[in-house]
């Protein structure tokens, strides 16, 4: 399983959210292309996916933003999980050697949930749940974000299960963040089975119907992406509005036709912000 320190790196430049990857990942994994959405500072992340093309060993992340990310994985056995992860602030690799005041701390756990903490590529808490999600179909995610003490957030997902038509509340971490909520918004799709083999194999999803709800209560679409990508050179990935949604496709046949890296994406203007969101309206 592969993890994201992000809080750095969102500085420097929207969605570039991965680990260091450079020329020796030619021709061995397909180059992982991001989202970034601008928006200001919020209290609430929502965002949808639906997977056109998958392969064993990839990771269609929907909901990122600095402090950590939320999404779908298919596992190299073909196995399919939600992942939901935060990150400590400290620096390190080394998950036991982060001091017990500074790292991230689970506040909930739902049914079916495990949860755990990682190391190597920053450290923090991570969890998991099983679920077969099908291609083709929409998939709705949720963040959350609220105080937890003067300098702790406490950041929920939420994931809605469209078979028994409920939302359901994986997990809430805190973390430490000097009051900061949620910022640095993006998607990915990345390829973490990297055995040459996967880099032949496509993977394309649609993300769309994104909103960002403020500290005041405002819900604002996001109509604007950023398409951008690792430092993989190879180039076959591409990203496009398509109506209301964006794509992004990497690996395979997969052609950069649409849209040029860095560009800036505009979909057409969706339906209202959702009004069945847990904890709101």
């Amino acid at each position: 399983m592969i993890l994201r320190s992000v809080g750095a790196v969102f500085l420097i430049a929207i969605a570039a959210a991965l680990s260091p990857a450079d020329e020796k990942l030619k021709g061995i994994a397909c180059r992982s292309v991001h989202l970034g959405y601008p928006a200001p500072e919020g209290v609430a992340f929502y965002n949808e996916v639906a997977v056109e093309k998958s392969a064993d060993g990839t990771y269609f992340m929907v909901c990122g933003w600095s402090k950590g990310y939320f999404g779908m994985q298919e596992l190299a056995s073909g196995k399919k999980l939600l992942l939901f992860s935060a990150w400590d602030p400290a620096a390190g690799q080394d998950p036991k050697k982060v001091p017990e005041e500074k790292r991230v701390k689970l506040l909930h756990k739902g049914d079916g949930v495990r949860v755990g903490r990682f190391g190597n590529e920053g450290t923090g808490g991570q969890s998991f749940f099983d679920y077969n999600w099908k291609i083709g179909e929409t998939y709705r995610f949720l963040v959350t974000a609220a105080a937890d003490g003067p300098d702790r957030t406490a950041y929920a997902g939420y994931f809605f299960l469209p078979e028994k038509k409920a939302w359901k509340h994986l997990v809430t971490f805190s973390t430490l963040t000097k009051g900061e909520r949620l910022r640095g918004y993006y998607s990915f799709i990345e390829d973490f089975r990297r055995n040459k083999i996967s880099a032949t194999k496509e993977r394309r999803a649609m993300f769309g119907n994104g909103w960002v709800k403020t500290a005041k209560g405002e819900w604002l679409p996001l109509e604007k992406a950023r398409f951008t990508a690792d430092s993989n050179p190879v180039l076959n990935i591409d990203a496009g509005a398509k109506g209301q949604r964006f794509f992004l496709a990497t690996g395979g046949e997969a052609t950069n036709a649409t849209t040029k890296l860095r560009d800036m994406m505009i979909r057409m203007k969706g339906p209202a912000a959702p009004m069945d969101l847990p904890g709101d309206r």
